[in-house]
């Protein structure tokens, strides 16, 4: 069967009841679509984590070589990598026990979304997280 995002209304529910983001894949360059768009989502008032071992910082934040350094639980894993990388990014999403494994716009992987599906795990794919939370959360989100 073929994987189907999310309806706009769980995604907007993964949203709301997300803090911290790793971001595997966030650049130290600014001009890069993966630092602005998580420079975005931590001026919404979201924890990026980022995921790259080749940074020490990255937007003020401790980079991490790999998800499974990260030292504190992730709600979101999102994906900035070719999506042939995403099957083995998807096993370390399950085992940190992260919630929503997402992959950016432009990236997908039927055996990411299988391995993150099938443990339970949200699955969203070939979506900007930016613009999703742009468009169904534009004042941030509610404390409720």
């Amino acid at each position: 069967m073929a994987f189907v995002n999310p309806s706009r209304d769980d995604i907007k529910t993964i949203l709301e009841q997300s803090d911290t983001i790793a971001v595997v894949g966030l650049s130290d360059n600014p001009e890069r679509t993966s630092h602005m768009v998580s420079a975005a989502m931590q001026a919404k008032g979201y924890r990026i984590v980022p995921v790259n071992p080749n940074a020490a910082t990255i937007l003020g934040e401790t980079s991490y070589a790999s998800l499974a350094d990260i030292p504190f639980p992730v709600d979101i894993v999102n994906v900035f990598r070719r999506s042939e990388h995403t099957p083995g990014v998807a096993e370390e999403a399950v085992a940190i026990r992260a919630k929503t494994l997402w992959l950016q716009l432009g990236i997908a992987h039927e055996d990411a979304a299988r391995i993150a599906g099938d443990a339970g795990m949200n699955v969203i794919m070939d979506r900007c997280i930016k613009v999703e939370d742009s468009i169904l959360l534009p004042h941030g989100k509610s404390k409720s």
